[in-house]
């Protein structure tokens, strides 16, 4: 499978930031972690290691008896797909409706707005002289 069309679920999500975090953990550390975080048992967080394996998200090697898990998907990609698959269906593939929806709800700070501004000229850098 692709690594940019693979499709977490929020447990998987969950499951890849402590990998994406430390970049790459037994499954007893990883055990540990989602219990301490999550309060999942250590089946919870095999069966997810496993599928998630399968979907090619995360790879493993096996020394012995440890079994050590590192992210074969990286968090950019994997943002950027939730973020596509989120855009087309609640706002059609428009980012500007999700920028006005967004801003028309809450306050953006000075800060934000200079970023947005920022940007956007980039984007209009890229785009000059493309075709529409």
């Amino acid at each position: 499978m692709d690594r940019e069309s693979i499709s977490l679920s929020e447990a998987e999500w969950k499951v890849m930031e402590e990998l994406w975090n430390c970049g790459c953990a037994t499954g007893r550390e990883l055990t540990e972690r989602m219990e301490q975080r999550c309060s999942w048992n250590r089946s919870t967080t095999l069966t997810l290691l496993r599928r998630m394996e399968g979907k090619g998200a995360v790879e493993s090697v096996q020394e012995g008896p440890v079994k050590t898990f590192r992210p074969r998907l990286r968090r950019e990609d994997a943002a950027l797909r939730e973020t596509e698959s989120f855009l087309g269906r609640v706002y059609h593939g428009s980012l500007s409706m999700m920028v006005s929806t967004l801003s028309r709800k809450q306050a953006l700070s000075r800060k934000e707005i200079d970023e947005l501004y920022s940007l956007l000229r980039e984007a209009e850098v890229k785009t000059d002289g493309q075709d529409d």
